[in-house]
């Protein structure tokens, strides 16, 4: 978990949810507006208007040392292994890490509510009846770092700017967004389209500010390595482009004693450091370069944490509960390619994937399978649709597979043996159905060409597991290949759609949303940069996301999310992998923090604060 603050669009996921006001803290206005200092979703604000501080913080922690951290969750144009722009919000470019915590937005999240936001920029909100216009209250004391102040014209120019040449995922997402003015220095009116979805305005509430005055005269769709002007807890010190980029904490910030902000950015610098391979950051972790590293390679985190700092006491190792919603990760399809069409080869494919034997053999039996894109949730299908259901999903009879009005779609568990006779045998059957035909030991596809696949991924972290699966596609006569290649040529040819296979994991939510278009949606299919890799377009998806996107009650978008599931996995749009409802955390004991976390994350490190006695104690260098 990066340690920011803001509650951002969180690509290739839901964004958050709907507005419901506390009662007894709104008043009503003259057109019947309602006022509120937060925005929720489905129910009440847990905190009131004067809230000291989030639960789950130390708001006596001290400030000081640097925390080095390895960027783990990537959105916009940023790429996990490279960097070339410093502008991370445009389409062009490698983005780099931690560019995020240099601006503020009007609202930020809470770790404890799910889709819940409170004032950051804007110290409250008025909503009108009809949910169109919401007209944001700028606290007179904002400033950017320059010391000029940030005012409603700033925001309003932020969020017209980001839907007319703002990355493709901002562009689509914000299609709804009608526009945003300003009434005067500290009252920002946004307005929505009749056709806006539920949490359109969350959206709103979380995005970045940035100075107008700056962005005049400069091209805002442009790479640049000059750090555009923000206003949050952070700012650029130096980097090396591609190795490191480091930020120091704002000795002025602002906000730096507002409820939404007490007890966290408690770290003097945050420096990224930029790894290709896997194991040499590992390496940076042993030999201290890196200090807090969330382990995703279960191989090491069984094999390889027995060095002399670990022995010693020096380096810590805990699993945390996250309560964070699981991301879908797989070998994702590209159905824009004609060999992917059939859903039967897709299927078939899928079945020489022997997750037993993996998870023994390569993770040390520390995951399990996979099944649905809202895995370990309650919006997650299982047995036949309800009644809820089946009603969302009658009008598409005909249209989507038999299956989806049966049990959803679960991976078959194989004989352990990494070569499943029964299971190679299905897929062969399944091959041959969909028209592909053999020619000696060779596997040709309906068109009489060879059956060929390109794994394409700018790291080698998981060849080890997809080896297994390609030479179960030789034995069904498919010629494989594992391409790796570098990090910007991965991005241009993932933003392009230039693949066959490739490995990603979707970002979950616990209240789904308008980010679903970006990562199912029809129009994001044919969106170069957005996060449908699969190229999914079909009509039942998007009536659904439409429906998820507009659900007013948690049991409305739970009927909805479970009826997306059943369509989505009766498509085989993937390979799914595996998943863990635990984070692995290993770090230098240099930090503490506080007694309680946050209940839908770790909080660490965005909670923990360096602790000086520590470091000394442990001789710690870095």
């Amino acid at each position: 978990m990066a340690p920011t603050r803001r509650t951002t669009l969180k690509l290739g996921s839901a964004a958050l949810g709907a507005l419901a006001l506390p009662p007894g803290i709104g008043r009503a206005f003259a057109a019947g507006e309602i006022e509120s200092h937060g925005l929720s979703t489905f129910g009440e604000l847990a905190l009131p208007p004067n809230f000291a501080h989030f639960a789950y913080v130390n708001p006596k922690a001290p400030r000081g040392g640097t925390l080095s951290i390895q960027i783990k969750n990537t959105s916009g144009n940023q790429n996990f292994e490279t960097f070339d722009t410093l502008n991370i919000f445009v389409f062009k470019g490698d983005g780099a890490a931690g560019m995020d915590a240099t601006f503020d937005s009007l609202m930020v999240g809470s770790g404890d509510e799910p889709g819940s936001m409170y004032g950051l920029v804007a110290e409250g909100v008025r909503i009108s009846p009809d949910r169109l216009t919401y007209r944001f209250r700028i606290r007179p004391q904002a400033r950017f770092h320059d010391g000029s102040k940030l005012t409603a014209r700033d925001a309003a120019f932020s969020f017209n700017i980001l839907k007319t040449r703002g990355h493709p995922v901002y562009r689509t997402i914000l299609s709804e967004f009608a526009g945003a003015e300003a009434e005067s220095d500290d009252m920002l009116v946004v307005r929505f389209s009749p056709r806006r979805s539920r949490d359109l305005h969350l959206v709103i509430a979380g995005l970045p500010i940035f100075s107008e005055k700056y962005w005049q005269g400069r091209d805002f769709e442009a790479s640049t390595l000059e750090a555009p002007l923000g206003s949050g807890p952070y700012k650029l010190a130096r980097f090396e482009q591609g190795r490191f980029i480091e930020f120091e904490r704002v000795r002025d910030y602002w906000a730096a004693d507002l409820p939404v902000n007490i007890g966290q950015n408690n770290f003097d610098r945050i420096r990224y450091e930029y790894y290709r391979e896997r194991q040499v950051a590992f390496e940076g972790f042993k030999s201290g370069q890196i200090n807090f590293n969330e382990e995703y390679t279960a191989r090491l985190w069984a094999t390889a944490y027995d060095f002399p700092a670990v022995r010693e006491g020096r380096v810590k190792r805990e699993e945390l509960p996250n309560g964070a919603p699981t991301p879908s990760q797989g070998w994702y399809f590209n159905t824009r390619r004609a060999k992917f069409k059939d859903a039967r080869l897709r299927e078939a494919l899928g079945l020489a994937f022997d997750f037993e034997w993996t998870n023994r053999n390569i993770m040390y039996s520390a995951y399990k399978r996979m099944a649905s894109f809202f895995e370990n949730s309650e919006l997650k299908a299982t047995g036949m649709p309800g009644a809820e259901e089946l009603a969302l999903l009658e009008p598409f009879r005909g249209k989507v597979p038999d299956e989806v009005f049966s049990e959803p779609y679960v991976p078959p568990v194989s004989d352990g043996s990494g070569s499943d006779r029964n299971l190679l045998r299905r897929a062969d059957e399944l091959l041959r159905a969909a028209g592909c035909k053999r020619d000696g030991n060779r596997l040709l596809l309906p068109d009489g060409q060879p059956f060929e696949i390109e794994f394409l991924d700018s790291s080698g972290a998981l060849k080890p597991h997809t080896e297994p699966l390609q030479a179960n596609l030789r034995k069904l006569g498919i010629v494989t290949n594992y391409r790796q290649v570098d990090a910007a040529q991965y991005k241009r040819r993932l933003d392009a759609f230039e693949f066959d296979i490739v490995t990603m994991a979707m970002g979950g939510s616990f209240t789904p949303g308008d980010g679903l278009r970006i990562t199912w949606g029809s129009e994001a299919a044919k969106t170069p940069g957005t996060r449908n890799v699969a190229g999914v377009q079909d009509p039942a998806v998007d009536f659904l996301i439409d429906k998820i996107a507009r659900a007013q009650s948690r049991e409305e978008l739970n009927i909805a999310c479970r009826a997306l599931d059943r369509v989505l996995r009766a498509g085989r749009y993937w390979i799914p992998m595996w998943y863990k409802d635990k984070s692995l955390i290993a770090y230098w004991d240099v930090f503490s923090r506080p007694e309680k976390s946050p209940r839908y994350s770790t909080g660490a490190p965005s909670t923990w604060w360096w602790d000086a006695d520590k470091a000394q104690r442990i001789n710690y260098r870095g």
